[in-house]
Order: structure tokens, then sequence, then C-alpha cells
């Protein structure tokens, strides 16, 4: 209505979506002054936090279905067309939204940071920085500088407050993050040498008539490149590993936002700009007569690996660890079954994962290692941690019956429609991602018995330890994340009546007129 009545102020919000870049930004040049107090640099953090979620909140709010709105374009590099292209659609601020509910989460749960508060928040607000960017930008070259800027807090986040074998853990991810980056910019400088050397813009790119040979070798490229950053199995096992190692807030950051600039990436850019690298090859090899096929294969195989290596952990962090990737498969499978409800409930699934996985980690991390400081399940197990902290046992049952899929919450809209995209596209796709589910039913049941209710006959026989009670920054934010679940699982179409008019934007054209079902 107020779009109708005042169109200049609602396109006036959408501009000032640039300003959740900026703000992230320019918290961090004002946490680099000197003499910055711990608690002036969480109010600081903060601040730029909600300053991004509240601009967010304001232009998805006043966003139409399914229109592209241009929020800043000026010549960057004007002899290579590249420009400082900076637009927004209904997928683009589904993922903003993320973002900034994230990142003051994350806040939230290190409010209790003190070692070198100051810098670890200016890290925090770059990587933010970082992701807002990816999520904005339509020119390519300038997507995969914010890519890059990225990668690199997300590094001493984990090497400086990390903990178990955190160097190793970062090392790991900044090395698997940047293989995935050579890759991504062989195929974007391949796509723009062809195309005639003359824009990297995102949208004009897409229109380009890419030869089908080209599209072959450019799209597993491109794909694979991103799909690391998203857990696509085998390139993996740095996820686990740099989850378990980082502070909480980073991990929260890793599993909510990072790992989804990899599948945005794989949908905005590969799938965009090569969607004929998706037909038949006209033979076959090993079984497999398409990429899509063997990407498919290997979405499945993520989800169930991930699950039943999370069923065998005796670490509480490495079962959500794996839990990620095994929910991560699930987006990558919406993204292969190439039709509306299987690509929709994939940018559903990023959302909805993002948001339960980072409330797992903050239970996990904050609310039971740092007071326990152990996250054995073992010893969790004799510890009858519901009986001493029952709110984080409460949040994590409600946390993990959403993932699992509990109606009522957002991850049931989104793997429902997932698994309708892959019975359309293949009924193995389905069956196998259902056993999938089953199996994670399995090792969510099994941690929560495990690292809350433990065992009734031993109960009586171990001392009681005092442990801290959930601070009120820490129930906020887990209330936050709750919240923001069951209103997208009650009313999805928040989210829906933008996702999918998006989908059927002209940005999308060259995909629907190519593999789409």
């Amino acid at each position: 209505m107020l779009c109708k009545l005042a169109p200049d102020l609602c396109f006036g919000f959408l501009i000032m979506l640039a300003w959740t870049i900026y703000i992230s930004f320019f918290g961090v040049l004002v946490l680099l002054l000197p003499k910055i107090s711990v608690q002036a640099s969480r109010i600081i953090a903060m601040s730029a936090a909600t300053g991004g979620l509240a601009v967010t909140l304001a232009g998805f709010a006043q966003q139409s279905a399914g229109t592209l709105v241009t929020v800043a374009r000026v010549p960057w590099v004007p002899s290579l067309g590249i420009e400082y292209h900076l637009a927004a659609d209904g997928i683009s601020l589904t993922l903003l939204l993320l973002t900034g509910i994230v990142a003051i989460a994350g806040i939230l749960f290190s409010w209790n940071i003190e070692h070198r508060a100051k810098e670890f928040f200016a890290f925090y607000l770059a990587l933010i920085g970082g992701v807002y960017g990816v999520f904005l930008s339509f020119d390519l070259f300038l997507l995969f500088v914010f890519y890059e800027i990225a990668i690199i807090p997300k590094y001493f986040l984990i090497a400086i407050w990390g903990s178990t074998r955190r160097e190793y853990a970062a090392m790991k991810l900044a090395l698997y993050s940047f293989v995935g980056s050579a890759m991504v910019l062989i195929g974007l400088i391949a796509a723009y040498v062809v195309a005639g050397g003359k824009s990297m813009n995102l949208i004009d790119l897409a229109q380009f008539p890419f030869p089908l040979h080209f599209q072959m070798w450019a799209f597993p490229l491109v794909f694979v490149g991103f799909g690391i950053l998203a857990g696509l199995w085998p390139f993996h096992t740095w996820a686990p590993t740099g989850h378990v190692a980082a502070p909480t807030a980073a991990s929260m950051l890793l599993a909510g936002v990072v790992m989804k600039m990899g599948a945005y990436g794989c949908l905005r850019v590969a799938m965009t700009l090569f969607p004929h690298g998706l037909d038949s090859w006209g033979f076959h090899v090993l079984g497999f007569g398409s990429w899509r096929e063997v990407f498919a294969l290997l979405a499945l195989i993520g989800i169930v690996y991930g699950a039943m290596v999370a069923l065998v952990q005796k670490d509480f962090k490495f079962v959500v660890g794996y839990s990620s990737v095994s929910h991560m498969g699930f987006v990558l499978l919406g993204l292969m079954t190439l039709s509306q409800i299987g690509l929709t409930g994939a940018v559903l699934q990023m959302f909805s994962h993002g948001i339960l996985a980072g409330l797992l980690f903050a239970v996990v991390g904050r609310m039971v290692y740092d007071r326990t400081h152990t996250r054995d399940l073992d010893v969790l197990e004799k510890m009858n941690l519901y009986k001493f902290i029952p709110f984080a046992a409460v949040t994590f049952i409600v946390a993990s019956m959403a993932s699992i899929g509990l109606p009522g919450f957002s991850g049931f809209v989104a793997e429902l429609q997932v698994l309708i995209g892959a019975w359309c596209a293949s009924p193995r796709y389905a069956i196998g991602a259902g056993f999938g589910i089953v199996i994670g039913v399995a090792y969510t049941w099994r941690a929560m018995q495990k690292a809350f209710i433990g065992e009734p006959e031993i109960e009586s026989d171990k001392p009681h330890h005092h442990l801290p009670p959930i601070s009120i920054p820490e129930r906020i934010g887990a209330v936050i994340l709750i919240v923001v679940s069951l209103a997208v699982g009650l009313y999805p179409q928040l989210l829906l009546n933008r996702i999918i008019p998006t989908l059927s934007s002209p940005v999308f054209d060259g995909l629907r007129k190519g593999s789409w079902q």
C-alpha cells in the first residue's frame, strides 16, 4: 500500500540496501580507533549489525515481488567493462535478511568475549560486510572481490579465538576457500573473454549465448568452485573441522551465512550463466549422462554421509558440524531438481538452515562448552545438564527438532519442497534424501539424550557442579532465532512471495529455457 502511495519512498528504501555494506565496514573503522573498551566494542558491533538489519528489513518490506532493483551502478574499471553494480531481488533480500539476523544473534552469543574484543568484533563486522556485498553484487568481478574479502576474516577469527586445532582448521578452511575461488575466477575470466570482453555484468552475461561445448566445462568448474564453500561432498572436510575449531559466533556465521555464499554462487552464477551445462551429454560415463546427475548424486551422498558420520561422533560440536554438511546437501539437491518447487525449496533451506544451524552451534559452543569445558558426549551424559541449564536443553530440543523437519518450523517447509522437487526429477533422489532424514532423527535424539538427559541409573552417582546460568543476551539471541524459524514455518509466504517470482524473472530465462522442468 505504501509503495502505491509513495513509490519514490519505497525506491529509496531499496537504494539504502547498499548501506548494509557501508555500515558494516564503518563499524570496522570505528573499532580500529585507539582506546576502545571491551564494552564499547560490543556496543559498536551491535549498533552496526542492528543498523544493517534495519536497512534490510526496510528494503524487504517494500520490495515488489520478483522485481530486480538496482541499488548502485557506477563505472569502476571502464576499460574492462567492470562496474560497481549492486542490485537486489527476492533471493538477494532473503539472504540479506538471514545475514542480518544471524549477525545480531552472533554478537549476543559473543557478549562474553574479553580477549582482544575490539579485534574480534572488527573481523566479525568485516566478514558480515563481505557477505552483504556478495549477496548484492551483480557485477561478477565485484562479487568475486567481496567473496575474497569474506575469506580473510574467517581465517583470523578461527586462528586467534578458536579452540580445538585452531591453526590447522583455519589454514584448511582458507586453502579450500582459495582453491574454490581460483576455480571460480578461471570460469569467470573465460566467460568474460568468450562473451567479447566488454562486460562483467551478470545480466548481460546471462543473456549471452555461450557455446554448448564451453558451457559443458565452464559449468562444473564454477559450480564446484562455489560448491566447495557450500559443503559439496567430497570437498566438505573443511566444514566440520572449521565449525569445531571456530568460536561460537564464527561457527554461527560459517554455518549460517558463509556456506550460503557458496550455494548462492552455484545458483546465481554457475546455473544462471551456463544453464546448458546441465543438459545431457549425449553419452554415458559410469552410468551418468549429465552434470546434473553427477551433482545430484554428490548431494545425496552428502545428505546420507553427513548424517551417518554425525550419528557416531563423540564430540558434541562435530555432531552439529556434520549435520550441517547433511542439511546443505538438501540445498544442492534442490538446485539439481531444476524445477521451480525444488529451487524454491533450496533457497528456503538456505535461510532455514542458516537460522537453525546458528542456533545449534550457539547452544553447543556457548551454552554448553563454555560452562562445562567439554564437548565429549560420554562426559556430558553424566552431568544431566537439563537440571542445571534447562533453557539450553529446551533450546537444543526445539532447534534440533526444527532442523529435522518438525511441522511448524522453517525446516519442514524447505525440506518438503526439496523432496517434492526431487521426486518429480527422480523418485530415487527423494528416497535417498528421505533415508538421510531418518538417520538425522537418530543422531539428533542420540545427541539430545547424551548431552542433556543422561542415563537415569547414574543420576545420583556423580556430584553436581554449579554451572553459570544462561545470560540475558544468550536468551535473547536464542529467542530471536526460534521466533524467526517459527514465523517462516507458520507463514512461509513471507519468503516465498519473493523467492518464487524471482525465479520466474528474466534473470533466470536461460535456466528456464534450458533444463528447467
